[in-house]
């Protein structure tokens, strides 16, 4: 890292959701360049200390200076284009996903070619989300980013798993330095509400599935922070190769996870400090564990 007392910080995509769970944190930790192509969040907030500006558009000599002198890039910024369907992005094609990955491979580039030590990259648990279909009905217990091939049935899904691949590359040093880059691929990162599992207040096996689901996928504010915050600071991230590229779960210590956090413990010492099962206990009582034990369940 730099060797001022506060390292230098590009957050690309600086307005978004992810974003600001994380600049609180960031803003009391390192010298900052916040980026995206608004100033003000979703809700129409001023985002303090933004500057306008676009991974996409326009000349590679507009965005270089953000990435000159800096340690560190967190790049959280996606492309929605015209299509906004869901979390998942199904229905997305790939003309939707490709801007994200021309975008991915820029900050990759602009980052190497400007000194930068690290990427940290938001993937999503979508560049593996084709293994949830046989997880969920018992054919397999857990997913390991070191152990499991990424799969995806779905250009979303895609799109991520081509950023993770293209850090890869960029870490080997085959473009002249090895870059150092972690990829998180999140999980749930916000509070679960029971109206949306069960919007009309009926307990249905829909719902249920789709509630335990993200039980496992949960992650809360304080271990997203730690997790990004431990990929931008720890000082070797080097596989069993030598290859400074990681790939971590973004989810908390959650009794009901499928997705393993192993390598994350491993090589940044991240220690979650949440379990869904805890935080949400009243709810699994009220919704799983009582209609378990005799509430039936009305058909879907």
């Amino acid at each position: 890292m730099s060797s001022a007392s506060r390292p230098r910080v590009l957050v690309t995509g600086a307005t978004g959701y992810i974003a600001s769970q994380l600049l609180p944190t960031f803003r009391d930790r390192y010298d900052l360049k916040l980026i995206d192509v608004r100033d003000t969040d979703r809700d129409g907030n001023p985002v303090e200390g933004v500057q306008i500006a676009s991974m996409l558009d326009g000349p590679d000599e507009e965005i270089r200076p953000l990435f000159t002198g800096t340690d560190a890039v967190v790049h959280l910024a996606y492309h929605r284009g015209a299509l906004a369907t869901g979390p998942s992005g199904r229905g997305r094609d790939y003309e939707d996903e490709a801007p994200n990955v021309e975008m991915a491979n820029r900050v990759y580039r602009l980052a190497l070619q400007e000194g930068v030590r690290r990427v940290v990259v938001a993937s999503s648990n979508h560049a593996a989300d084709w293994y949830e279909e046989i997880l969920h009905v018992g054919k397999m217990d857990m997913v390991d980013p070191d152990r499991t091939p990424p799969k995806s049935d779905n250009f979303y899904g895609w799109a991520k798993l081509a950023y993770e691949a293209l850090g890869f590359l960029y870490a080997t040093g085959s473009r002249g330095r090895k870059l150092e880059n972690v990829q998180i691929r999140i999980g749930a990162p916000r509070e679960l509400k029971m109206s949306t599992f069960f919007p009309d207040g009926t307990i249905t096996e829909k719902g249920l599935a789709t509630f335990k689901r993200d039980l496992g996928a949960y992650i809360s504010q304080r271990d997203l922070v730690q997790l990004i915050v431990k990929s931008i600071e720890t000082p070797n991230i080097e596989d069993e190769h030598g290859i400074p590229h990681q790939i971590f779960y973004g989810i908390s210590g959650n009794a009901r996870k499928f997705w393993s956090i192993v390598n994350a413990r491993k090589v940044i010492g991240y220690a979650p400090e949440d379990d869904s099962e805890v935080k949400y206990a009243d709810e699994i009582r009220a919704h799983i564990v009582e209609p378990a034990r005799g509430i039936s369940i009305p058909a879907r």
